[in-house]
């Protein structure tokens, strides 16, 4: 069964969304509204509204938008019914024990259920017979028993069935193993385990849940690392590995490295504040988690091109939150884990001494660039300055790039009015190209051109904007709101999403319900709550609400009947005169 109506009242008449939500962002007052820097991208000025009296929240810089539930659901990687429960246990109350078993929450509750019994599976695989060699594999690397059972790693065996077999003994279905990733479907429709004599690295989320799996193959058969894929519980761009350890670690600095074995040598090293992307490059969500729990993130990635590349990238996401970043090159091209094992008991003081001495990302990119150039050569030298000056240009600390012009122009022995000149003159480039991306992006805006929500937006902008007012009516005037529902029928809409929108509200305003955004989350997802709360945002109060609901419900009739350019081309004499007639009728 759904959440009931009852409990949806309840947990809105107790739940304050700015109390909720300045438990992750610092709020002020401004006007009616609360504002403050919004957590899921950055800013350095507050676009990030909070309207208590409505019940919703909307970033102006990135678009995020929506209620209390919408909030918790995209800050905490949730989904609704997760987030119910998170905002029921806050408030004192008790979720209704059928919901949990609905639907998508049911699903999801089975795999987690099913991912832990799987990695109880793989854990005690890795002490069978068949699992030798992945334990001597994991001793090979200098791990320990406490580490082994702290991290929960385990081996799944060659035989492809021995863990649908053992889950499917447990009861579970499956479809229920195909939707956990945790095993693949044969042409034949028979489900057979992904993972196959693999070392097993078990992934968790920041409660514990077990989410997913990383396995290392035990022979030459590539891919080396198998990843789970997507599934309702997991998502590898929105989750770092041992995040869970490391966050009551951090103490203001977490430690970025590519691999599982990396964080599992620095944490039984002693650097529990140690993290690692899930078999991708870092994204600009993980970026925000880490910004999240730390103030400093240290870049500890393999030296050699790859690692290098990457460490770059993982810059230019990073530099943008504000976070403070500090790059550690491991020598003589190893990574920390064998770096930490050939120094045996020293290999955790040895680290310790790098970390001490690692320099800023600023040092780390003027010296990847500096290594491309001979500067003794005049030409090079002109262009080591002009891409200095490039990356100079783009430090938002005015004095941190004065710091680096005095550097740089000493050592190139260079003028430092004219270095900070080249400086100036590629700021000046770069606001101009900002400014005009920022024009096509207006323009789009106001076209409906990257509307990826309601894709029929750009070819009926008039009936789109009054569909849009209709729906902001109907959320803030509770009156104009039946009176719209009584006289507008949900076919006259032309764009469908906003009719599904519509479609929603009508029905609740004919069975006597209240209208918040608070009661529509159940039923829109992130991005279309999002929407929705834009919709509300832009559109201010109306003096005389009932009088504008019927001067845009008069647009859609007339945007309903107008025929198409294609339609035109199409029609004959007769239906033009008549579609003429109807719109004259109308006007009367």
């Amino acid at each position: 069964m759904a959440i009931t109506e009852e409990f949806k009242q309840e947990l809105k008449a107790r739940t304050d969304i700015a109390d909720v939500i300045s438990s992750y962002v610092q709020l002020k007052k401004a006007g009616r509204n609360l504002v403050g820097l919004c957590p899921f991208h950055n800013e350095k000025s507050p676009s990030f509204s909070v309207s208590r009296e409505n019940g919703f929240f909307y970033c102006f810089g990135c678009g995020a938008g929506g209620d209390a539930i919408t909030f918790i659901r995209k800050i905490e990687n949730l989904d609704y019914i997760d987030a119910v429960k998170l905002l029921a246990d806050r408030a004192g109350l008790t979720i209704p024990e059928d919901t949990a078993r609905d639907g998508m929450g049911h699903l999801r509750t089975r795999i987690y259920e099913a991912n832990r019994e799987a990695a109880r599976f793989y854990h005690r695989q890795l002490y069978a017979p068949g699992g030798k060699q992945a334990l001597e594999y994991l001793r090979g690397r200098a791990l320990t028993e406490k580490t082994i059972i702290h991290f929960g790693l385990g081996y799944s065996p060659g035989d492809r069935f021995e863990l649908v077999n053992y889950l499917r003994s447990k009861g579970f279905s499956n479809n229920e193993l195909i939707q956990a990733n945790l095993a693949n479907q044969s042409q034949r429709g028979y489900p057979f385990d992904r993972f196959s004599d693999r070392v097993m690295f078990p992934i968790m989320d920041l409660r514990g849940n077990v989410i997913g799996f990383g396995g290392r193959i035990m022979s030459d058969i590539k891919p080396k690392y198998l990843n789970t894929s997507d599934t309702p519980v997991f998502n590898k761009s929105r989750n770092l590995f041992a995040l869970q350890f490391a966050k009551n670690k951090a103490n203001g600095q977490l430690i970025l490295v590519e691999g599982y074995m990396d964080v599992i040598a620095l944490h039984q090293a002693g650097f529990e504040n140690a993290v690692a992307t899930l078999g991708t490059s870092l994204t600009q969500d993980q970026a925000m988690i880490i910004k999240r729990y730390c103030d400093e993130v240290v870049i500890c990635y393999d030296a050699d091109a790859a690692g290098q590349k990457a460490t770059q990238r993982a810059i230019g996401i990073l530099r943008p939150t504000g976070i403070k970043i500090k790059v550690l090159t491991v020598p003589n091209g190893k990574d920390p884990d064998e770096f930490i094992r050939s120094y045996g008991e020293q290999g955790s003081a040895r680290f310790r001494m790098l970390l001490e001495k690692t320099g800023n990302d600023t040092e780390y990119r003027l010296g990847q660039l500096r290594a491309q150039y001979n500067v003794e050569i005049p030409e090079q030298k002109i262009d080591f300055a002009n891409k200095a000056a490039q990356l100079i240009e783009g430090l938002d600390n005015p004095v941190e790039q004065d710091v680096y012009i005095s550097r740089l122009s000493r050592e190139l022995e260079i003028e430092k009015t004219a270095f900070k000149r080249l400086v100036e003159k590629n700021s000046r480039r770069r606001l101009r190209e900002y400014q005009k991306d920022e024009q096509r992006q207006v323009q789009a805006e106001m076209n409906g051109l990257n509307d990826r929500l309601n894709k029929e937006k750009h070819f009926n902008l008039r009936a789109a904007n009054a569909e849009e007012a209709i729906l902001s009516l109907m959320v803030s005037h509770p009156d104009a709101a039946s009176v719209i529902a009584a006289r507008l029928s949900p076919e006259l809409f032309v764009t469908g999403f906003h009719r599904r929108i519509y479609e929603v509200l009508k029905k609740r305003v004919e069975n006597g319900l209240e209208i918040t955004a608070a009661d529509l989350s159940g039923d829109f997802s992130e991005d279309e709550m999002a929407r929705i709360s834009r919709m509300l945002i832009q559109h201010p109060r109306e003096l005389q609400p009932q009088d504008a609901a019927m001067e845009y419900i008069s647009v859609l009739e007339e945007e309903k009947h107008r025929l198409t350019p294609q339609q035109a081309a199409q029609a004959d004499n007769d239906t033009i005169m008549e579609q003429l007639r109807r719109m004259k009728e109308k006007k009367k």
